[in-house]
């Protein structure tokens, strides 16, 4: 763990305070009229998925962790692991449910982000790809002439999740949805 200043930080650093990793999901540099600068940060807890905000002084030192992303393959959950694999070493390794984010949106065989702490190998989590071409597999089907306010009915996916989708959406379509808020995009060509 190095220490790195208020001046250092970027979107998506992981820092260590306490004990408990937090990585920076926004920041801002404030130079108010009057008194000393300082740091806005909003932070996310990797571990334990607390949101929390913070100000630093600015020039302020911090630990921050070095973390590496790899693309893993999801294999399957035994109900107590999922199991993803390396591409390039065929390497198989556990994660624990609660380290896995937006589960439902995960599909056997799909390429998925585990964020690593760089210094002892462990997993900190595992996430989805951020967009993801998905199939409608149950909705109910749209009226026609119901379309005058833009409504949207809910629609399940093949992963298991349920967005809302536009009523000109049927079952069968390819449908692009953000896994990151869990919202319909567009339809897939």
């Amino acid at each position: 763990m190095s220490k790195v200043s208020t001046a250092d930080f970027r979107n998506g650093m992981v820092l260590n305070m306490d004990g408990v990793l937090y990585a920076i999901t926004e920041f801002q540099h404030v130079k108010p009229g009057k008194g000393p600068a300082f740091v806005r940060t909003k932070l996310k807890g990797i571990v334990n998925d607390k949101n929390i905000d913070k100000t630093w002084r600015s020039g302020e030192k911090t630990e921050a962790v070095r973390v590496e992303t790899r693309e893993y393959q999801y294999l399957y959950n035994d109900g107590e692991s999922f199991y993803f694999m390396n591409n390039a070493t065929f390497e198989q390794i556990p994660v624990f449910p609660h380290q896995v984010e937006r589960k439902e949106f995960l599909i056997e065989g799909q390429n998925c982000t585990i964020l690593f702490n760089a210094d002892d190998e462990q997993v900190l989590y595992a996430e989805p790809p951020a967009h993801l071409v998905l199939k409608v597999e149950q909705t109910d089907p749209g009226v026609k002439g119901d379309t005058a306010q833009g409504g949207s009915k809910p629609a399940t996916l093949e992963s298991g999740a349920v967005v809302n989708v536009p009523l000109f959406v049927n079952e069968g379509e390819l449908i692009k949805v953000d896994t990151r808020t869990g919202t319909y995009l567009e339809r897939a060509k």
